[in-house]
């Protein structure tokens, strides 16, 4: 279910530093599957998903000049696309319920049949807890569980204290056992 992708060659981040097209193509195809089921867990919403990761890789192709290189690339894609999403949830102009149980599933599918129906059950319980947390939880939680990202990093790029981070990570988790507990669900 974790979607983090392995580190990007040092070499590549690079040449897109400089300006080379292509090099960033090969980031943007390495990091858009993640980049969109982040943003779709996020909104519920995969239409809604695309359209941020788009803005996502808009936004770091005009500012890639700019990144000095002091995290990996990919954590600061997630960054980007945290505050996008964030901006987006704050705006008032979604609703959790506006989900496509299919299209979510094209970015986090399996070859095996009962497997996968076994990762859609429990995607679904999973997208319906996240859709009940609070947005700074959700979003530590998204970051942390499927971004993979240390809490240092989270702490910066949501501009809250480690304290908070980790409580609002722990707060997540907490509900997240509570709620499976009494689902019954099969983790």
């Amino acid at each position: 279910m974790k979607a983090a992708p392995n580190r990007l060659p040092q070499e590549i981040v690079n040449r897109a530093r400089s300006g080379d097209k292509e090099a960033f193509a090969d980031i943007v195809r390495a990091m858009m599957k993640p980049i969109i089921a982040m943003i779709t867990r996020m909104t519920q919403n995969p239409t809604i998903a695309v359209d941020l990761a788009q803005d996502t890789f808009l936004s770091a192709w005009q500012n890639i000049g700019k990144f000095r290189g002091e995290s990996k690339v990919e954590s600061w894609l997630f960054s980007i696309a945290s505050n996008k999403t964030l901006n987006y949830l704050a705006s008032g102009n979604y609703r959790l319920t506006d989900r496509d149980e299919d299209a979510i599933s094209r970015y986090e599918s399996t070859s095996d049949p009962e497997r996968e129906l076994h990762q859609n059950e429990l995607r679904k319980n999973v997208y319906e807890f996240m859709g009940s947390l609070p947005t700074q939880q959700r979003l530590v939680f998204e970051l942390r569980f499927y971004g993979e990202l240390k809490f240092e990093e989270i702490a910066i790029q949501t501009g809250n204290a480690l304290g908070t981070v980790k409580t609002n990570y722990r707060e997540a988790v907490k509900k997240l056992r509570t709620v499976a507990l009494e689902k019954g669900w099969n983790l």
